[in-house]
């Protein structure tokens, strides 16, 4: 499986917004429920929202309310709005499937200063 690539971060302050992309292979995209992951420094990574084939999302409780995942079926592209970012949203984020089944990609660094 072609792994993702992931794009979009950066450094902003806190409150700000920032929209990462991630492109998979048109394959992927048809079948698999996607997903983004990010891995603060000394942590393990983790889940932070999925979108199935049918749109339907899933998010960790601690971005509710304020990153919405989406899907364009054209591109085969997955992206994450982040808005009202905050430090603990510091993190390299990833996109992979649902259950991590793609090799994992370089990731977009996010930065998000107090």
């Amino acid at each position: 499986q072609v792994q993702p690539v992931e794009s979009g971060g950066g450094l902003v302050q806190a409150g700000g917004s920032l929209r990462l992309s991630c492109v998979v292979s048109r394959r992927t995209f048809s079948v698999y429920t996607m997903g983004w992951f990010r891995q603060a420094p000394g942590k393990e990574r983790e889940f932070v929202a999925s979108i199935n084939l049918s749109g339907s999302t899933d998010y960790a409780d601690s971005v509710k309310g304020r990153f919405t995942i989406s899907r364009d079926n054209v591109k085969t592209m997955v992206h994450l709005q982040m808005n009202n970012l905050k430090p603990e949203d510091t993190a390299v984020y990833y996109c992979n499937t649902r259950v991590g089944e793609l090799a994992w990609g370089q990731g977009t660094q996010v930065t998000v200063s107090s």
